[in-house]
């Protein structure tokens, strides 16, 4: 499976946008990545602070009958994108705290957003992906949040990171048959705080 990519300068989310392509324009998969969010989303109804420089993206695709369990990609796409983040700080502890947030050194870098839509008799899985890069908003609870160049002290390119992003679920799906539950679970039980 090939990801087509969508660029926007601004919309209001890029989940927003994936429901969207899948209703309105009957894309089966793509990754979307805008400049802009103006209501980014969190879990729980919670807002994502859309700060300018930073990562706002979303990938979808139809779940075919030979791919795991919604509940699955829970634990699957924490691990692809930490694996992705792993990448640009390679020096830090990367931790996961279930359902969805990934941090560097106990502070918030990432945030997944994993919704499906029923459509045209098919099950489409849509993980919207929020990452820091350059900034990140001052959250007052037990993890703060931090970004990868406070982080590394290293600007990225967030083409970069997208062009790892779309690569790492390409090759996910592509080699779906090698994919084990249990090698996964033990993973992100690994990198799991409380």
């Amino acid at each position: 499976m090939k990801f087509e990519i969508y660029k926007f300068n601004k919309v209001t989310s890029t989940n927003d946008i994936a429901i969207d392509l899948i209703t309105k324009k009957k894309k089966l998969s793509g990754y979307i990545y805008a400049d802009a969010q103006t209501k980014g989303r969190g879990s729980n109804g919670r807002k994502w602070i859309s700060e300018t420089g930073n990562l706002f993206s979303s990938l979808f695709f139809s779940l075919k009958e030979n791919y795991p369990a919604f509940h699955e990609f829970s634990i699957i796409n924490p691990i692809i994108v930490s694996d992705v983040i792993k990448n640009f700080c390679d020096i830090k502890k990367i931790n996961f705290k279930f359902p969805n947030d990934i941090l560097i050194n106990k502070k918030k870098v990432c945030g997944l957003l994993q919704e499906t839509i029923f459509f045209n008799d098919r099950k489409f899985l849509i993980v919207g992906i929020g990452i820091n890069i350059i900034s990140n908003p001052d959250i007052k609870n037990k993890y703060r949040a931090t970004n990868i160049f406070s982080e590394t002290n290293v600007k990225i390119n967030i083409s970069e990171i997208i062009n790892q992003l779309i690569t790492s679920y390409e090759n996910f799906l592509l080699n779906i048959n090698r994919y084990k539950y249990a090698k996964y679970k033990k993973k992100v039980d690994l990198m799991a705080i409380k």
